[in-house]
């Protein structure tokens, strides 16, 4: 008998309180062939692709957020979510197999949510960045430039109000994406200055695979900055 790689989660929605059902990926069915420098996961051939599920999208109010999403809601929001999106919900569920275009439209109200919510700026950035990773997919250039902007402008963000302690997201790990997002949109200066930092951490014992891959980029900027017209 062959085993389906989806099962099906009943999931509360933060908003409304009340339950959706929602498919997630079993884990056994996850096959990663390799990250990409950025570390989006590149799966393997006719795997199933983790991304497109990792957002909730209530069927009864709209709201949709992921497990990173704060429980609190501070005075005000939940009428703000009313006006801006239950009001306008025609309600549907997300609870079949997503397309990368359902997938979008998911990370999409997941991020409008997050901005009404005033979610922390690291989190608002991981779904702009998984944003860039599916236009990606689809090779459109433009809208993955436009949402890797997005994420490094959230990262910068994140960085200098320190949003991001007490998440999984280290001070090396946040200069690293802020490098690395500043080269993959051709913003060397800021691409130079972080991967130095992240390079500078290995005195005072730096995360040493974040240490090696910035070596590893920042010798693509040095080489693609040589490249540029005087």
């Amino acid at each position: 008998m062959i085993i389906s790689p989806y099962y099906e989660k009943d999931v509360e929605c933060l908003n409304c309180k009340k339950k959706f059902p929602t498919l997630k990926v079993r884990s056994k069915s996850i096959k990663v062939d390799h990250t990409e420098s950025d570390f989006q996961p590149i799966y393997a051939d006719n795997q199933v692709n983790a991304l497109y599920y990792n957002v909730f999208v209530c069927q009864h109010c709209g709201f949709s957020f992921t497990d990173d999403f704060n429980k609190y809601f501070a005075p005000g929001v939940k009428e703000k979510i009313t006006i801006q999106i239950t009001n306008n919900w025609i309600p549907h569920n997300f609870k079949s197999e997503r397309t990368v275009f359902d997938a979008i439209q998911a990370y999409k109200l997941a991020l409008l949510c997050a901005t009404i919510k005033k979610e922390k700026f690291v989190i608002i950035s991981g779904l702009t960045l998984r944003l860039a990773w599916l236009y990606r997919s689809l090779k459109n250039t433009g809208q993955e430039q436009r949402f890797l902007k997005m994420a490094r402008d959230f990262y910068m963000e994140s960085f200098s109000t320190e949003d991001f302690s007490g998440t999984q997201m280290s001070t090396v790990r946040i200069m690293y994406m802020i490098a690395e997002l500043s080269r993959r949109i051709n913003d060397y200066q800021n691409a130079t200055r972080f991967f130095s930092r992240v390079i500078e951490s290995q005195r005072v014992g730096g995360e040493a695979k974040l240490v090696e891959m910035a070596k590893e980029q920042w010798e693509l900027v040095r080489e693609e900055r040589e490249k540029m017209p005087l």
